[in-house]
């Protein structure tokens, strides 16, 4: 029996190590082809349409789901019904993903004709680049593979595993040309837990009260480090006698004021602060506070009333729900 669970185990880190090569193999081929397949997706002017069949239809509608939920507009075309009806799915200025690892599944090859009729462009992920597919494809992507990680080299394992590899790279190629960010990932997953918190109002999320790390101008920095050490954000804001914002101490603004002086003995707030910190409104969206602190690569913000008055901060952690996370202003 010890000798049947040795061999089981080593057949399945086998069977990782032939997936991981499978995934390897990849990266070479992520090249001039890949880029003109990137091309056609972006400028869609419809949606993406990715057909495949079994195992490779079962990939198809996860790529499917990844583009669309990264802003790629996507839906999976099963190809049986396919010809059977369906294909009046499929409009002109839509792009086809067509998956195949012989690239001579009937059912694909059945629709080619069609597709091409319509004019739609086709990109073919496919690890037979001279198949019939290949050769109807305006663009193709070679998923090829040396073997398969079932033990007799006959159920789609390592070919699916590149397959999902390749969906998953033009799709996170396609989320960074688009110039998406937190709060686009957040209106296409309003259900999650990150969406509802980017929905949000700041003034949701925000601290308020004794949990604001405040100093007055005329504090000492020794004073101002303290305060920072106390409420735990890495900064700590400046007001004036009136309470109005003027000024914030950061974690880098102290190591940059050390860095020219030798201590900190006899130096005043004034000495080390920035002026002029990022503020946000309070009925701005969570989402809004996010594409702000991207923008001035700063991870906190002050909420502040018609007098300047400060009546809230936010951070990031409070915006990702994230408590692990001390990041510089």
């Amino acid at each position: 029996m010890k000798s049947d669970h040795s061999q089981l185990l080593k057949l399945a880190k086998e069977v990782l190590r032939l997936e991981a090569n499978a995934i390897s193999s990849l990266i070479p081929r992520i090249n001039q082809e890949f880029a003109q397949a990137l091309n056609l997706l972006f400028s869609c002017k419809s949606r993406v349409v990715i057909t495949g069949m079994g195992k490779s239809g079962i990939i198809g509608r996860k790529i499917a789901a990844t583009l669309s939920s990264t802003g790629t507009p996507s839906l999976f075309l099963h190809p049986g019904e396919a010809i059977h009806g369906d294909l009046g799915m499929i409009i002109k200025d839509d792009v086809v993903l067509a998956i195949s690892n012989s690239g001579e599944t009937e059912e694909i090859i059945k629709i080619l004709p069609f597709l091409k009729r319509t004019g739609v462009k086709i990109i073919g992920l496919t690890g037979d680049t001279s198949s019939q597919l290949a050769k109807a494809s305006n663009v193709v992507l070679n998923v090829k593979i040396k073997r398969e990680a079932c033990p007799f080299g006959l159920v789609p394992t390592a070919s699916t595993t590149a397959i999902l590899a390749m969906g998953d790279a033009l799709a996170m190629a396609l989320l960074k040309k688009r110039g998406l960010g937190r709060k686009d990932f957040a209106l296409f997953h309003p259900g999650g837990n990150l969406g509802k918190r980017l929905l949000q109002r700041v003034k949701d999320v925000m601290q308020t009260g004794k949990k604001m790390p405040i100093v007055p101008l005329g504090a000492s920095l020794k004073e101002a480090i303290t305060e920072i050490n106390r409420k735990k954000l890495g900064f700590t804001l400046v007001v004036d006698q009136k309470k109005r914002l003027i000024g914030i101490i950061t974690d880098g603004d102290l190591r940059r004021f050390l860095i020219k002086r030798s201590g900190i003995n006899g130096a005043r707030v004034v000495d080390c602060m920035a002026g002029n910190p990022m503020t946000i409104r309070e009925e701005a969206l969570a989402a809004q506070a996010i594409t702000l602190m991207e923008k001035k690569a700063i991870t906190s913000l002050a909420i502040i009333n018609k007098e300047r008055q400060p009546i809230g901060i936010v951070h990031l952690h409070d915006l990702l729900g994230r408590k692990d996370l001390r990041l510089e202003y």
